[in-house]
């Protein structure tokens, strides 16, 4: 089984979430919370800010710790063909825009970054991290825990 750790950004304004459309090498796009893997020996706080940095061109703070999400995506359902299991283990942040200006990641997999409101993320062909991060930031679960969102339809891995 393969492994990843993770860092990704929940940016909430005035009804509105930060979501970035990741594009991938067969040019199929799914709508993504900023973030993404943490570097070895890279603390999961900094990496949330430099991913943010990286994919949408945009300074963030850290407000609060949001919740942990661990998933296993079956060999079959993965994007690699052939590839094993793959164990994601998501750590979200709510976090704040602080400067910045919204722009394409260069020479990356992020075609763009757009604010859009809440009620119409459901109409998006999204990754389910993005159900996951909004659950968490509406709900503020102690356990910084939320039920896993099934995928399929709109919702990918």
């Amino acid at each position: 089984m393969s492994f990843r750790l993770a860092a990704y950004a929940v940016c909430i304004e005035d009804g509105r979430v930060l979501i970035a459309r990741h594009v991938s090498p067969k040019d199929e796009s799914t709508w993504t919370l900023p973030g993404g893997r943490v570097e070895h020996g890279e603390d999961p706080f900094d990496a949330v800010i430099r991913e943010v940095a990286e994919e949408t061109g945009c300074d963030a703070v850290v407000e609060r710790l949001l919740g942990v999400d661990s998933r296993v995506i079956p060999a079959a359902e993965r994007a690699i063909p052939g590839g094993p299991e793959h164990q994601n283990v998501g750590i979200f942040y709510r976090v704040r825009i602080v400067g910045g200006q919204l722009r394409p990641e260069p020479d990356g997999e992020i075609a763009e970054s757009v604010w859009i409101p809440i009620p119409d993320v459901a109409n998006l062909r999204r990754s389910s991290l993005v159900d996951i991060g909004l659950a968490l930031a509406q709900t503020l679960p102690a356990t910084g825990h939320v039920a896993p969102v099934p995928v399929g339809g709109l919702i990918q891995h």
